[in-house]
């Protein structure tokens, strides 16, 4: 058994750019072109040999790169009762392109049933050793809560549930449920990811909220309750960790705005046991929120890229991992890029080596650091 966890000093989110022949895959299975279980053989392939890529860099962590996916948070819900999806062309409009995302709605009550993404984790279970352990990534129950009361399904979901309090408490009972089955399934490093706090910093989020009457106070409590719910009696020897950013879809971004309005909730209140943050440019803000980290939390640095090809000035990088030690012990800290390769299927705009070259500088960097 691996004596590792997350996160590691040198660590990573958790997707890489899919290869092209699971992009054909899919695209051909939903096509009728070929069986699910033909599909089911690329996508295993693809996967065993991201794994081994992984171990090849010397990390710790493994992923399955979320080659089982379309989207990094949509595929998840679809696996709870309750939700239905549709491709209808629309989606979420981003800083330069619109991101085309399934809709996804409620048709019933949220509960929890058998998983898919548990089956996905024992697939990638296997490759543990006693030099590296599985990490399975799930979008955060804020995540879902916000996919339910968006405009454009606000009147739908409120044909089921008639306050956002009896949403938030299915929703968090429904993710209790789930990650006992990965615990069950022996999963012990889950992670959350969360782009809800990151819409909510800065001055656009504010006017946008104002402008549709909503308390931001009040949406920030929400997030909290949803996912502290959903933690309630996490076993003690699970890892759980959180992802924050400000949205990531073929190299471009969704928000910019400084962590300052969310701290005193997300990184003082949120109760995981880490943060991984991105931090790769302007748009983040300075490092000064995270002295409201609550001493129980490490942080993970997002200060490599991963919307770019070029590679940072490695001076640069640990001159920026001292700044953040004013704030918070550097033995709490360690060192990733800021989001995924490929947050949906679509990838960034950047090679795979490009992509392996970020994570080559991510360790050399953290061992340079830490010495580990």
């Amino acid at each position: 058994m691996s004596k590792y966890q997350t996160p590691y000093r040198y660590d990573f989110v958790g997707s890489f750019l899919r290869p092209q022949e699971v992009k054909q895959a899919k695209a051909d299975y939903s096509e009728g072109k070929i069986t699910k279980e033909e599909c089911d053989a690329v996508v295993d392939k693809a996967v065993t040999e991201v794994v081994a890529k992984q171990k090849e860099l010397g990390f710790h962590i493994i992923t399955d790169g979320e080659f089982r996916r379309t989207y990094w948070h949509l595929d998840f819900m679809w696996g709870f009762e309750g939700v239905e999806h549709k491709n209808t062309g629309n989606g979420v409009k981003f800083n330069d392109e619109l991101a085309v995302l399934d809709d996804t709605y409620l048709v019933g009550k949220i509960k929890a049933k058998p998983h898919p993404f548990v089956e996905y984790f024992k697939f990638l279970k296997q490759f543990e050793d006693e030099n590296t352990v599985a990490k399975y990534t799930i979008p955060a129950p804020a995540q879902t809560f916000q996919q339910m009361i968006v405009p454009a399904n606000y009147e739908t979901t409120r044909k089921y549930y008639s306050t956002n309090e009896e949403l938030i408490h299915d929703i968090g009972v429904a993710y209790q449920d789930v990650i006992k089955q990965f615990y069950d399934a022996g999963c012990r490093n889950l992670q959350l990811d969360d782009c809800t706090w990151g819409a909510i910093v800065g001055d656009a989020a504010e006017q946008r909220y104002k402008e549709l009457n909503i308390d931001l106070e009040d949406v920030k409590k929400e997030l909290l309750a949803v996912n502290n719910l959903a933690l309630e009696g996490k076993p003690d020897d699970m890892v759980i960790t959180s992802h924050i950013c400000r949205g990531n879809y073929h190299s471009t971004f969704f928000t910019s705005g400084p962590y300052d309005s969310v701290a005193d909730y997300v990184f003082a209140k949120e109760n995981v046991d880490a943060l991984l943050l991105e931090y790769d440019d302007e748009r983040s803000g300075g490092f000064e929120p995270l002295a409201k980290v609550s001493q129980d939390k490490k942080v993970v640095l997002g200060l490599i890229t991963t919307k770019s090809p070029a590679l940072e000035d490695k001076e640069e990088v640990i001159a920026r991992i001292y700044e953040a030690a004013k704030y918070i012990p550097l033995d709490r800290l360690c060192l990733s890029p800021q989001c995924g390769f490929a947050s949906c299927e679509i990838g960034n705009k950047i090679t795979e080596e490009q992509q392996w070259a970020k994570l080559k500088l991510v360790k050399e960097i953290a061992r340079e650091v830490w010495g580990e």
